[in-house]
């Protein structure tokens, strides 16, 4: 996820202070990775240095003066953009599992034990995310619904491989 297009997005609905932002971020997309407030402000002021948007207030506080942010028709224009283009799919070609497995398998490791406590772990993920989606709203459902998936596609390929662990322990170590 883009944390400029996100934030501009955010800005879409009108003028706020980066506090306000940050806020807005988190509630709704920021459960598991909050933003931080530097990230918060570096990226304002870059999005302010390429048009995207502007200054639209200055409020003094007990600190730092305020700055409240506006987006620009160029920043509606580049979040119309981004929001239009299709995210390229990840085909996962050079993973981590898989090259673990190979290297078990190279160095005389049980590879059979390795896939067996990443089942484990994928399952524990996958109950935990279960948990969270019965009592999240449908934002969280949602987004559960997604790291499931991807857990259980893991989880096939786990199996698969386990399946062909034999042929493939003879295929690495030829």
């Amino acid at each position: 996820m883009t944390i400029g297009h996100t934030l501009l997005g955010l800005l879409e609905s009108g003028p706020r202070h980066g506090y306000d932002l940050k806020r807005a971020f988190d509630e709704r997309f920021g459960h598991d990775r909050p933003l931080h407030y530097g990230q918060v402000y570096s990226t304002m002021s870059r999005l302010l240095k390429n048009g995207l948007v502007e200054v639209d207030g200055i409020e003094p506080g007990g600190g730092p003066e305020r700055k409240r942010y506006a987006i620009t028709d160029a920043g509606i224009t580049d979040v119309g953009g981004w929001l239009a283009t299709p995210e390229k799919p990840e085909p996962y070609l050079q993973s981590t599992l898989y090259t673990k497995v190979v290297l078990a398998l190279l160095t005389g490791r049980d590879a059979a034990e390795l896939l067996d406590v990443q089942r484990a772990e994928h399952l524990r993920l996958m109950r935990e995310l279960t948990r969270r989606k019965k009592g999240g709203d449908l934002a969280d459902q949602l987004i559960c619904d997604h790291a499931l998936f991807h857990l259980e596609a893991d989880l096939r390929w786990l199996e698969l491989t386990a399946a062909r662990l034999g042929k493939l322990a003879a295929e690495v170590r030829a």
